[in-house]
């Protein structure tokens, strides 16, 4: 209740303005690095009990899909709600504000309507840009924002436990710790558990005034280095086999070198199968690892009273390649860099525990999230919002999702200093489609095109024998719309 006081007729009166505000909607805002849909909610093997549990407060978006398959780029895009060609970034080694220095984010829109915004772990990307994170868009510094994956080295006290896992020590080291790591210590032994203990406290410090909480866990980004007893959740000859295929009739162009996992192509070493099963194991332990720091959130905020009054949000950044397509990491157009897991979980959701199938974007987040709190619209996004969604799973949004990444993978790190090509992908309800071109004249140097209705795996490019010629023709308008000929 606001008090004002007013004069009439030389007498002081005590006026109330009665403004009744609702109270303000608390956002809790959980990313993971490098996650594909591989939860348990999602219909994986994956050991996920924590994001289950948080998908039946809320809704799973079985269609959601990045704006570009790389941290930074990814990040920035969500975060501004732009596209990366609006943003005009497509490399990690350049922060979003040295292009658009004026731009909103999402939590400066928050900070700015009201909110205390506070960042702990890995939301903006960090460590090849001269800026590190965004400290305008947090009303303290950022924690643990700012590392390298290659630097998460074991801290325990004492003597460290013994690495249990060696086949992939063959292949190379991540930085300073070996690719994969086994070893029996506790959760806060890796970055990981100690950015779950930091959100807790934060929660205690922030849970009396309307809160913008992002957390953002460094899993299952490789290194794979859980703690021994997420490995110990699966029996590695039980995970899903590996079909290392490329997709037939592919262009060169759609692939890249793995430089991420395997390291400079002039040292590389291609896996062995027992190789690449140590990985997709490590993989999926970093999966479980991660779920269980994002329980020791989720478990605060109830403790505190606050799930009733707190939007909650889980999303990946990107997709990821585990040897799929003779890939590891991201960086291409693919279905599984360019699909990514999320969630929204509204205080008392009308639809909790159900699914859409309706294709999202990563942008949508931006203009939904204020929605959902009751905010003004930020100018200028390029994103829808996903509101109708939770009301009617069946509804839809949009016709297409849009992904792109440039050839190089990482063109900022080649004399030319910026991509040769830019591959351009559109995905509709049952296709995805692709063209290459060149980053300088726009002329098309190749062609995807993929018929989800009958290979989900993406494993045969059939542009030249399209078996609907018609949707072919459909996607190819939708990309255009979006991408014009011509253009960047």
């Amino acid at each position: 209740m606001i008090y004002r006081t007013v004069f009439f007729g030389g007498l002081l009166l005590l006026a109330s303005s009665l403004l009744h505000a609702a109270p303000r909607t608390n956002v809790l805002f959980i990313m993971a690095d490098d996650l594909r849909p591989e939860l348990g909610c999602y219909g994986s093997v994956a050991v996920t009990p924590n994001l289950d549990a948080l998908a039946r407060r809320g809704m799973i978006f079985r269609h959601a899909y990045c704006q570009q398959a790389v941290c930074n780029p990814s990040r920035s895009s969500m975060l501004t709600g732009l596209r990366p060609g609006t943003l005009g970034l497509y490399v990690n080694g350049t922060h979003f504000r040295e292009l658009k220095p004026a731009v909103t984010t999402l939590p400066l829109w928050m900070k700015e309507h009201g909110y205390t915004t506070r960042c702990v772990g890995k939301i903006f990307h960090n460590w090849h840009t001269q800026e590190h994170g965004d400290p305008r868009s947090w009303s303290v510094p950022e924690f643990l924002h700012y590392a390298n994956h290659g630097d998460d080295v074991p801290q325990v006290t004492g003597t460290l436990p013994p690495n249990l896992t060696t086949l992939s020590s063959g292949l190379r080291q991540y930085g300073k710790v070996p690719l994969c790591e086994c070893r029996d210590v506790p959760d806060e032994a890796y970055y990981d558990g100690r950015v779950a203990a930091e959100a807790v406290r934060v929660l205690g410090e922030v849970k009396d005034r309307p809160f913008f909480l992002a957390v953002g866990f460094w899993k299952p980004h490789a290194p794979f280095n859980a703690p021994k007893k997420y490995w110990d959740m699966y029996q590695r000859d039980r995970l899903p086999p590996l079909n290392p295929a490329r997709p037939a009739a592919a262009p060169e162009i759609a692939f890249h070198q793995s430089t991420e996992i395997l390291g400079p192509v002039e040292k590389q070493k291609q896996p062995t199968p027992a190789q690449a099963m140590e990985m997709r194991h490590g993989y999926f332990a970093g999966i479980s690892y991660m779920d269980a720091q994002l329980g020791k959130v989720t478990s605060a905020l109830a403790k505190h009273g606050l799930l009733d009054s707190t939007l909650i949000v889980f999303s990946g950044d990107h997709g990821y390649h585990i040897g799929e397509h003779g890939l590891w990491a991201k960086t291409s157009n693919f279905e599984f860099d360019a699909h990514v897991p999320l969630i929204l979980a509204p205080p008392q959701a009308k639809q909790a525990g159900t699914s859409t199938d309706a294709l999202v974007e990563m942008i949508d987040l931006f203009p939904t999230i204020t929605a959902l709190c009751a905010l003004p619209d930020a100018p200028g996004l390029e994103g829808v919002s996903l509101v109708p969604l939770l009301a009617d799973p069946q509804a839809k949004v949009k016709d297409a999702a849009f992904t792109q990444h440039p050839r190089p993978a990482y063109p900022d790190r080649t004399p030319r200093g910026k991509p040769e090509a830019m591959g351009l992908s559109v995905r509709t309800a049952s296709m995805r489609y692709t063209e290459w071109r060149n980053f300088d004249t726009g002329a098309l140097v190749g062609r995807e095109f993929y018929d989800h209705t009958r290979d989900e795996a993406e494993l045969y490019n059939v542009i030249d024998r399209p078996p609907d010629p018609a949707a072919l023709e459909a996607a190819r308008r939708l990309l255009h719309g979006q991408f014009p000929p011509q253009s960047r």
